[in-house]
């Protein structure tokens, strides 16, 4: 690793401080992307501010508007937590099956939200369920925050604080993971929400996006044979030695059924 200094500050504003201080600054939520990527010399922060002594950024809250995580709350803490299970079954559901237990015990709602990797399972959640990002400045909604592969509208020193989640009537998740990694080749977040269908899907492109001919059949009628027919096109899609681009346009449609299915 290079030289670089290390801050571990007790509250959101010295954070934010911190790092706009710094000459090339770097957040540290779980660190399961910042410290392989440091390692490897893909990146040289001058700083590094570690979040993790910040006791307002944990914790779960569930009440009548829906459900809101702490940035700095661990994957497993999500999988485990009764609360959300009752709520929204399908979020504890997709943070039990992120990474292996290493990372789901290191790694934060807010850092893969933050990180915005275009096979992350949260963004799905996010964009399916409509979520809303909390940042120390602003609330931003999630079909506003993520901006591309590995872009947010986040901005220097903007830290994220929670995630809310409204309860849907009804919402599931499936996704084809790569066998190493546990990243999702492709993922599909369904959900009838207040405000209609929504269908988002991660690993698939560059980003999260919605299908929005998913989520015009859904709204005619929830069932899976609805989206059945309804193909993505394959261009603009992840090419890789993974999978390529058309079959990967082909699991959007069979894990969009299967999300439908187990959504009930």
């Amino acid at each position: 690793m290079y030289d670089f200094a290390y801050h571990k500050p007790k509250s959101v504003a010295d954070a934010s401080a911190a790092v706009k201080k710094a000459s090339e600054g770097k957040l540290m939520a779980g660190g399961m992307t910042l410290i392989p990527t440091i390692k490897q010399r893909l990146a040289r922060p001058s700083d590094v501010v570690d979040l993790g002594g910040i006791g307002d950024l944990k914790g779960i809250k569930v009440d009548a508007s829906g459900v809101t995580i702490g940035a700095m709350t661990k994957h497993a803490e999500v999988a485990a937590s009764a609360d959300v299970a009752k709520a929204i079954p399908a979020l504890a559901k997709l943070a039990a099956n992120i990474g292996d237990a290493q990372v789901r015990n290191r790694g934060t709602i807010g850092g893969s939200v933050a990180n915005n990797d275009p096979a992350a399972d949260y963004p799905a959640a996010l964009v399916g369920l409509g979520a809303t990002v909390h940042t120390n400045e602003r609330k931003i909604a999630a079909d506003d925050f993520f901006k591309g592969m590995f872009e947010t509208a986040l901005k220097d020193g903007e830290i994220i604080t929670a995630v809310s989640f409204p309860v849907a009537k009804k919402a599931a998740y499936m996704k084809f993971p790569n066998p190493a990694s546990r990243y999702a080749m492709v993922g599909v977040f369904v959900a009838d929400t207040a405000g209609g269908a929504r269908v988002a899907v991660t690993g698939a492109g560059p980003g999260v996006f919605r299908v929005k001919d998913m989520e015009a059949a859904l709204g005619k009628g929830w069932s899976a044979d609805a989206v059945a027919g309804i193909k993505v096109p394959a261009g603009g899609l992840n090419n890789d030695i993974h999978a390529s681009r058309e079959y990967r346009a082909h699991l959007v449609t069979v894990m969009a059924k299967r999300a439908v299915a187990a959504a009930g």
